[in-house]
This record gives C-alpha cells, structure tokens and sequence, in this order.
C-alpha cells in the first residue's frame, strides 16, 4: 500500500511537470494534438500507479518521450506555416458577412443549434447581429458584431482614458509580495504605513493592492 502511494505521488508530480513544461493553456484552448498528447499522458501515469508488478519506469520513460514529440510538434508549429497547418488545421469562417456559411457548417460537423450555442457563449443572442463568426483551431468560436452592434469605446467618441496599468498584489494571506514592490518603486516601511491606516499590521491582511492610479486597497483576515 505504502508503495503504490509513493508511486502515484512520484508520477503526479511527472505528470505535473510535464505539463507545465508543455505551456499554460486552458482545456478549451488546446490543438488537437496537446489534447492528444494530455490524453495519452493521464493513460500511461495511471498503468504503473496502482500495479505495483510494472516497473515505474515503463510509466516514467513513455510519458518523458511524449513530452519530446510535444516540443518537436510546437518547434514545427513556430517555424513552418506550412506544417502548422498540417498539425493544427486552419481556422473556419462559419459566418461571413451576416450569412452563415453552410459548406463551412457541413465541413466541420456543426449545426445551426451548436452555432447558437458558441454565439450565446459569446453573449450574442442574435444570429442578425453578426458579422463573422469563426471557428478557431481550438474549437472555440471567436465572434465579430455586426459595426452597429457592437459596444462603444471611448475612441468612438474621441477620447483618450487616462493610463491605468495594471494592479499588483502587495500582501497575500500576509505575506509580502517583495518582487512587486520593487516594481513600484516602494519600500517595506512604506506598505507597513499604508497598511497601519486600515488599523492593522501587515501578518494581519489577507490582501492589499495598488493599482496603476496609485489606488491602495486593503482587507483584514476574518480573524483578525
């Protein structure tokens, strides 16, 4: 019993490595051929995990050589168009200027149904208020409105936002995020001020920020 814990913990830990190493994608967003290699993995790890008469290494050594065809695979896919079409496909126009296209629909294996479907999935209740709908390589459908129906931006009306950047975390469940402090420019002493206004010490917050307008959110732990 001892045994198979410490192989299934030893092949997690594989596995998660391997996959990290394979880029962060999320489930939806993988080519067919990540899917693939993902698939085959959760096989293989799962052989040697709990049959203690197969040798760990007949998990170890497949899964190491999948994740080598994995990194062939992508170097292809970043060097040549050519076999980056082969390996990932090429993206479907279902529908192009405001009408669906039924030889793309029959291609692909979609229905009108399934087509809704992605279109409400992009918040797009309305077949007539598409421009394009495409059908990525991923499967997942990107969505182009119609210039009438589309949100408006601040642009549409000649106006410039101020620069807002992006907000760093500063305190996480009391720890202090270091990196980004020195990021912004600020100094140890300096956050335990900031924290001090909202009657608290820095162990004491579950989450502080700061965004790019110098904005400083902070809030206490529950127990606290």
């Amino acid at each position: 019993m001892l045994l198979i814990f410490i192989r299934s913990i030893l092949l997690y830990i594989l596995v998660l490595v391997v996959m990290r190493l394979m880029g962060k994608r999320e489930i939806g967003q993988l080519q067919p051929f990540e899917l693939a290699i993902s698939i085959m993995i959760a096989d293989l790890a799962s052989i040697p995990m709990t049959d203690t008469g197969i040798p760990i290494s007949n998990g170890v050594i497949p899964i190491l050589g999948l994740l080598v065809m994995h990194l062939l695979i992508s170097l292809i896919n970043m060097k040549s168009i050519k076999g980056r079409e082969i390996i990932c496909g090429k993206p479907s126009i279902l529908i192009y200027r405001g009408k669906i296209n039924e030889e793309a629909l029959k291609k692909e294996r979609f229905t009108i149904n399934e087509l809704e479907e992605r279109l409400r999935g992009n918040n797009i209740f309305n077949l007539c208020d598409v421009e394009y709908a495409i059908l990525e390589t991923s499967g997942q459908v990107t969505v182009i409105q119609k210039p009438e129906k589309r949100n408006t931006i601040p642009e549409d009306f000649n106006i410039t936002p101020e620069y807002e950047g992006i907000p760093y975390d500063l305190i996480i469940d009391g720890k202090i995020m270091y990196k980004n402090l020195q990021i912004i420019g600020k100094d140890e002493e300096w956050l335990k001020k900031q924290v001090k206004n909202f009657k608290a010490k820095t162990e004491e917050i579950l989450v502080a920020t700061i965004d790019g307008k110098g904005q400083f959110f902070c809030q206490k732990k529950k127990n606290y």
